[in-house]
């Protein structure tokens, strides 16, 4: 068995035997998936459809599609977990399509395309936006953004990252968050265009406006815990973020204008300015659907307006739970590592200056030593240090492997001869780690948090390792206090860990504190 299609159900008497008659005629043989509905509590004789056809029926009390897909993750016996929705049909090929991503053993998840037979003119309109973010989403390589109307995910990965997160109660955006989370822990995810279900979209705007404004509410939860993905994501255009930020100056133009505290020409001026950013969609799509085209401007404003008051009535009602005060958190923390890296860069500004002279000095090669490490989210980025080996150490790694003190891919070597004489006092001090306070000003380190590793070691870390991915690298950290060039790869990963479930702004302080007899002291500094 090598898929097991899972398919979450609420109250869809109208549309899931569509949908299993087109799961069980796909192209790939029978024996080699499996289809498991979870029945979310429906009331409206659900059960009794599902019952009819020859897939595995499972019931739970209604908790929420991010429930009923853990509970379906739980049963299945194949090692990629295929999820479409019960509104869907899939195409013929559909798993075929989904699987071959599938083959490169990097690959952790794939998302599948929407297309719909509808000739409704609301449904044409939001047909044609979900393809333009497709066409944003086929420029990227690897993506961060999955929605689970057609998409996969390798079984053991969903397991090791926990799952869907239950405290989205309904259907909403709880499949977002779910993969950003796993872009944050830097696994490889992809978009495949062609493995296409078959949707009914919505064909009043009522129920528009309601679907746009759910997902903005939803969408602080998610902002929240993920607050780089308010400046981009693989899947959103970056127009649209512009048009939703637009929104409360043009109502705040409009009531101001209608008191006579401003001309309407300030309205207006508005009102154009959201016009231009519309334009480019507005001019792709009349060139496919000349009706959905003349009316798009007015949709997109609608749109906007109802992100925009989801997004508002979120924020007041505290809809983001308890990550309002990690991201407030973060937001400190980033502010912390500007300041602080600016001022410790000119206080330390003539003692980094001697340092160099002196590396110029002492052997032949450049002052600075730069190594692609591992960031935020397996992000890789230039990491800055001063060199303290002779030119070439790196080429020479396999060949001292074997008298290092730690198990592979780890390697660490007491008078490691490729040290050179300054760089065995840089060293000594870990002044040689002085220069990544640029990369702390430039968004890419933390002054603490875990430290960056080398792309190559993280290409060999277990699923529980990752976790260490999800915040920035500091250049002190809990590893740095507990043993340093000492611990074993699994010692440094359970400290981290244990930091990052753990953090505030106060262990920070207390690290940075306890850092200082540390390097003084140079234990486990080779």
């Amino acid at each position: 068995m090598r898929f097991s299609v899972t398919v979450p159900t609420y109250n869809s008497r109208g549309t899931i035997a569509s949908c299993l008659e087109a799961l069980l005629h796909q192209s790939v043989p029978p024996s080699e998936y499996e289809i498991i509905v979870v029945d979310d509590g429906s009331t409206d004789g659900t059960e009794e459809i599902v019952k009819k056809y020859d897939v595995e029926y499972l019931s739970q009390p209604h908790r929420g599609p991010a429930a009923a897909r853990n509970l379906g993750v739980a049963h299945a016996a194949g090692g990629i977990v295929l999820f479409t929705d019960a509104d869907c049909v899939p195409a013929a090929d559909w798993i075929k399509k989904m699987s071959l991503p599938f083959e490169d053993d990097e690959i952790v998840g794939v998302k599948g395309a929407y297309q719909t037979r509808q000739r409704e003119l609301m449904a044409r309109f939001v047909q044609l936006e979900y393809e333009d973010k497709y066409e944003r989403m086929r420029k990227n390589r690897w993506i961060d953004f999955i929605d689970t109307y057609s998409a996969g995910y390798r079984r053991d990965v969903l397991l090791a990252n926990d799952g869907f997160d239950t405290g989205f109660p309904g259907a909403s955006v709880e499949d977002q968050e779910l993969s950003f989370r796993l872009a944050k822990r830097g696994y490889k995810m992809v978009f495949q265009p062609e493995a296409i279900v078959y949707h009914r979209h919505v064909t009043d705007l009522t129920s528009y406006v309601r679907k746009k404004f759910r997902i903005g509410y939803w969408k602080v939860r998610v902002h929240a815990r993920h607050p780089q993905k308010i400046a981009s994501d693989s899947h959103t255009p970056q127009v649209l973020k512009v048009q939703v930020g637009l929104m409360p100056i043009l109502i705040a133009a409009l009531f101001l204008s209608i008191g006579g505290a401003l001309p309407w020409d300030a309205f207006g001026a508005v009102l154009v300015i959201f016009g231009l950013t519309a334009l480019p969609f507005c001019v792709r799509v009349i060139t496919r659907d000349r009706a959905v085209g003349i009316v798009s401007p007015f949709l997109l404003l609608v749109r906007a307006s109802a992100l925009a008051a989801g997004l508002a009535v979120g924020v007041i009602s505290r809809a983001w739970g308890t990550e309002g005060h990690a991201a407030f958190t973060g937001a400190v923390k980033r502010s912390l590592d500007i300041i602080g890296s600016i001022v410790a860069l000119t206080l330390l500004a003539p003692l980094m200056a001697l340092i160099a002279c002196l590396i110029k000095l002492d052997s032949p090669g450049p002052v600075f030593f730069v190594q692609e490490r591992a960031g935020e989210g397996g992000r890789p980025f230039r990491m800055y240090k001063f060199r303290s080996m002779v030119l070439g150490a790196e080429a020479l790694a396999e060949e001292i492997q074997e008298f290092s003190l730690l198990p592979p891919p780890l390697v660490k070597i007491r008078d490691d001869p490729r040290i050179t004489r300054v760089g065995r006092w840089l060293r000594r001090f870990s002044l040689d780690e002085l220069p990544q306070l640029f990369n702390v000003l430039k968004g890419e380190m933390s002054l603490v948090g875990p430290r960056p590793e080398e792309t190559h070691v993280v290409q060999m870390y277990e699923d529980w390792h990752r976790k260490r991915l999800t915040v920035r690298p500091g250049i002190t950290g809990p590893m740095q206090i507990n043993g340093r060039g000492d611990l074993s790869l699994d010692e440094r990963v359970e400290l981290e860990l244990a930091y990052i479930e753990e953090h505030s702004l106060w262990i920070d302080l207390l690290i940075l504190l306890r850092t200082v007899p540390v390097v003084l002291l140079g234990k486990g500094a080779y």
